[in-house]
């Protein structure tokens, strides 16, 4: 079982766009967001646990205007969550530690991305 190391001291300093998202499972506006266009070499890290969850070298290149990754920096520290909202089955993800919500898995990108989850 994973343990949640949900920092409350990290959850009061989000945003209020970073606390919809992460804490209450919001959604960004799609291309108007802090991640979709950063091509910097990294590592993405959750806001509130500051867990390793993607490397820059994993973005995917898409047209949604979020960031998307083919697969995790750590399997570990990621849990996908299947279930059904807005009338589709889906899988949401989020982070093993922080339990922040960090988006959705669509079924339509390349193939070793649907391969290596």
């Amino acid at each position: 079982m994973k343990t949640c190391h949900k920092n409350s001291e990290a959850v009061s300093r989000l945003t209020p766009e970073q606390y919809q998202v992460t804490q209450k499972d919001g959604t960004e506006r799609p291309f108007d967001n802090e991640s979709w266009d950063n091509n910097e070499p990294g590592l993405y890290v959750d806001v509130v646990s500051v867990e390793p969850l993607f490397a820059s070298f994993d973005k995917l290149e898409c047209s949604s205007g979020w960031p998307s990754f083919v697969k995790p920096l750590d399997a570990d520290n990621i849990i996908d969550n299947r279930g059904s909202s807005h009338g589709i089955v889906r899988t949401e993800v989020r982070s093993a530690h922080g339990d922040s919500h960090l988006g959705h898995v669509f079924p339509d990108g390349p193939q070793e991305a649907r391969s290596s989850r």
